[in-house]
């Protein structure tokens, strides 16, 4: 099972921005170095998100999607319960795009790109609301995969 560790706190606010900061000693616990991967549970919230530093402080985000279907806010107490998040984040692939890849002999490739940009092809092909677009976003896709190229 992944290392966790529990604390309470208040969400910071930073202008627009909201935030959970993490003591020293949690990151301790957690054992995972200074800006691990966690999957964060705030009061049975989840999300993953990775520890980042600003400021001189140790800080998880929350942002505006996270706040509107929580409920959270600056200011509010709450209790954290983040857990080394070990397990690669899963990219859904939409089954043509999935096809398209194969056909050409490019899947390796795709999925030896970072989760990021994996996500930001194929949600891209997801988000898709006319067949039209969504071959094009396919063939746009693809097309750099086969010269070897992310983009």
């Amino acid at each position: 099972m992944a290392q966790a560790a529990t604390f309470r706190t208040t969400i910071s606010g930073f202008g627009n921005n909201a935030g959970i900061e993490v003591p020293l000693e949690v990151l301790e616990e957690l054992g995972a170095g200074q800006r691990p991967a966690v999957l964060v549970n705030v009061d049975g919230y989840e999300y993953r998100n990775t520890v980042g530093v600003m400021g001189g402080k140790h800080l998880i985000s929350v942002n505006a999607a996270v706040r509107e279907d929580s409920g959270l806010a600056p200011g509010n107490e709450v209790t954290i319960t983040l857990t080394i998040a070990d397990a690669p984040r899963e990219v859904d692939v939409p089954a043509d795009f999935a096809a398209a890849m194969d056909d050409a002999g490019v899947r390796a490739f795709f999925d030896a790109l970072s989760n990021s940009l994996q996500h930001m092809r194929a949600d891209s092909v997801a988000e898709a609301k006319n067949p039209e677009t969504r071959e094009r976003r396919i063939a746009k896709a693809v097309a750099p995969f086969k010269d070897g190229k992310m983009r």
